[in-house]
């Protein structure tokens, strides 16, 4: 297991009374991606920075390798940040801005010449050294900021954003080039971004935070397949919330029907919450299915069809390649693996508290 690069103990932080942070703790590994993922106002951004030393927390230490650099202002971190916004400057040519730390540190002209030559390789942008910023796309340009950082061979890279700006498919791409270059180049990833696509792409380790606490921390098939709490479910991808009650071990109950499922260990005639996926949802025949209902709209997704069913007094969502036209009866079945079981929140400070690893 990869040596703790980073850990964030017991910090907080609020703006004009507005707590931000509050008692966060988390750890970072030496050469993992790991994406700060969470609606606006979460705190993800916040943690970058304070991570990065551009913002002090009130309470708390940043341990980089074993060491307190919780003062240490950012050019004295081993790290580089790449935001959202390129920050290049236009009056230099591209070589002169990769260049720019490495003048900082008085590094020899053969030295930075190299330099900008491996950068730009790395970033696929060969023969670019006398370009302008200015006549590069939105891709090319973030990829020169990407450039501009690691030649500065930083332990670690944090990322705020930095494809938001990208079209689609633009974006896509650059999350291919970025697992590339963390794969190529062995340091450690700490990417924030409120795209849940974008994380679960790129992601070793994914942190789903809300209101300033960690919701679940996982990879991202654990975040997806096993969400802790309605709040992760909901976030990642679509799925279908449904209030339930676990009669016994391996067997709950809603819309007024029982359904095998393989969860255990939440007593018995518990209130609980279901999540189902709307891949995970099987349409058939009315006779064949557990419960049944109608269909009541459909959308073609191009890969898959996008279906509304209204069945149990709870509308449906269900993601098929095989299309039901608008007022079809069906049937609906559910694999018990597929029924994932949430214990409910009982208040709203628990349903933003942190859940361990």
């Amino acid at each position: 297991m990869a040596n703790r690069l980073i850990d964030l103990v017991d910090i907080s932080k609020s703006y004009n009374d507005n707590l931000v942070l509050d008692e966060f703790n988390l750890y970072i590994r030496e050469n993992e991606f790991l994406t700060l993922l969470g609606p606006s106002g979460c705190g993800k951004t916040t943690t970058l920075r304070i991570i990065g030393g551009f913002e002090q927390p009130d309470t708390g230490k940043v341990m980089f390798d074993g060491k307190d650099i919780t003062s240490l202002p950012p050019n004295k971190r081993q790290l580089n940040t790449v935001f959202q916004k390129y920050a290049l400057f236009t009056h230099m040519t591209i070589a002169e801005n990769i260049a720019f730390g490495l003048k900082l540190k008085n590094k020899s002209r053969t030295y930075i010449e190299d330099k900008i030559k491996y950068a730009l390789k790395l970033v696929n942008l060969d023969g670019y050294e006398d370009r302008n910023p200015d006549s590069l796309s939105g891709g090319q340009q973030q990829r020169i900021a990407i450039a501009r950082a690691i030649v500065n061979e930083p332990k670690i890279l944090l990322l705020d954003e930095p494809l938001g700006a990208l079209d689609l498919k633009l974006r896509q791409d650059m999350q291919y080039e970025l697992i590339r270059l963390k794969n190529e180049l062995g340091i450690t990833f700490i990417y924030v971004t409120h795209d849940q696509e974008e994380a679960l792409t790129m992601s070793d380790t994914i942190v789903v935070m809300n209101q300033g606490y960690i919701q679940q921390i996982g990879t991202p098939e654990d975040i997806y397949n096993e969400p802790q709490n309605a709040f992760v479910a909901d976030f990642i991808g679509d799925s279908n919330l449904i209030d339930a009650v676990m009669l016994e071990d391996r067997l709950v109950s809603f819309m007024d029907t029982k359904w095998q499922c393989v969860d255990e260990g939440f007593g018995n005639n518990t209130p609980v919450d279901v999540v189902i996926r709307p891949e995970d949802v099987v349409l058939c025949k009315p006779e064949e299915g557990t419960i049944s209902g109608k269909v009541t709209h459909v959308i073609f997704k191009g890969v898959h069809y996008e279906m509304e069913v209204l069945a149990g007094g709870f509308e449906w969502l269900v993601h098929s390649t095989v299309m039901h036209p608008v007022g079809e009866k069906v049937g609906l079945t559910v694999d018990p693996f597929n029924i994932q079981i949430m214990n409910k929140p009982e208040s709203e400070d628990e349903e933003a508290a942190y859940i361990e690893e």
